[in-house]
């Protein structure tokens, strides 16, 4: 296994912007601790990223981190557009909404992005369907108050119908009816994955649609060819293979879901391609109430796998 490989580590990007637990303050973040981590496993590449971020009395300086982080987001954004990503969220979102309208929920409906980034995913249900029309609430949620500008500044120069927030997307002022995420379930690991599910188990969540890396022994060969051919910034080329690493096995996601949430059915959504043993690069745990079950199902088929 290449050192930058080895999926016991963190990612850079879990490291270089820290918040406290409870007020959600930004601290600061000593560079040579950071390093220190990554030297344990050898991992030069990501050493080589941290050293060339500038520092002050040996902290990272947030501004230089703000400029990175950026950068590596607007890549992401890209990456999700080369994949379609937003049709993909789409089509499982137009099942679960259409099955709560039917069990008679009238009444908006909030969607939350939790870790939303620069909000591509939330803005791109904005731009491209009809749900700001229909009592639709679309909202993105990050502890990155830099990203959350970014995500609101550009919902503002598209003129989309689309809030992003700063804060706890669980917290009483942000929860949601549904929540969705791409690429952040890989980031929570043993009890703290299955704490993290723990937190949908309020009574107004009706759903959840939480996209990720689909492990298998070919993931991380893929996942580096691919961004070393369309990533410029060492970050994400650090950072995007070592999620595909990192990512959890559907035994893994479903049994944390099924700890921490225990009034959703759930499982794995389109695991493999068509009716093939193909894997898919992203699949999605899900979960939902049980009345809405039966409308999910006729709606998605195959796709969904076994929802309990």
């Amino acid at each position: 296994m290449f050192p930058s490989w080895n999926p016991a580590q963190p990612e850079i990007s879990d490291l270089v912007v820290q918040h406290d637990p409870k007020t959600l303050e930004r601290l600061q973040v000593n560079k040579q601790e950071i390093l220190q981590i990554f030297q344990n496993f050898s991992n030069q590449k990501a050493a080589r990223v941290i050293r060339q971020i500038p520092t002050t009395n040996g902290f990272l300086d947030p501004k230089a981190v703000d400029r990175l982080m950026l950068a590596v987001h607007w890549e992401m954004q890209r990456l999700a557009e080369e994949f379609y990503h937003g049709n993909r969220v789409l089509r499982i979102l137009r099942a679960t909404i259409d099955a709560m309208r039917s069990n008679g929920l009238s009444g908006p409906i909030r969607i939350v992005d939790v870790g939303c980034g620069v909000g591509y995913t939330i803005r791109w249900l904005a731009a491209h369907t009809s749900l700001p029309m229909e009592r639709i609430e679309l909202t993105g949620v990050d502890l990155n108050g830099t990203l959350v500008n970014e995500a609101n500044r550009l919902a503002r120069a598209e003129s989309l119908y689309c809030s992003f927030f700063h804060g706890d997307a669980f917290s009483t002022d942000l929860a949601g009816q549904i929540y969705i995420s791409t690429g952040v379930v890989h980031h929570f690991r043993g009890d703290d994955l299955t704490a993290f599910f723990q937190r949908h188990d309020t009574q107004p969540t009706q759903a959840f649609i939480h996209f990720d890396f689909q492990p298998w022994a070919l993931a991380p060969f893929g996942a580096w060819f691919f961004h070393v051919i369309r990533m410029r910034t060492p970050l994400a080329r650090h950072d995007g293979v070592l999620s595909a690493a990192r990512a959890h096995t559907q035994q893994t996601l479903v049994s944390a879901a099924r700890s921490g949430v225990k009034n959703l059915a759930t499982g794995i959504y389109g695991a493999n391609v068509w009716n093939t043993r193909l894997p898919r690069v992203f699949h999605a745990l899900v979960g939902f109430r049980q009345n809405l079950v039966p409308q999910v199902k006729a709606k998605l088929g195959g796709m969904l796998g076994e929802l309990q």
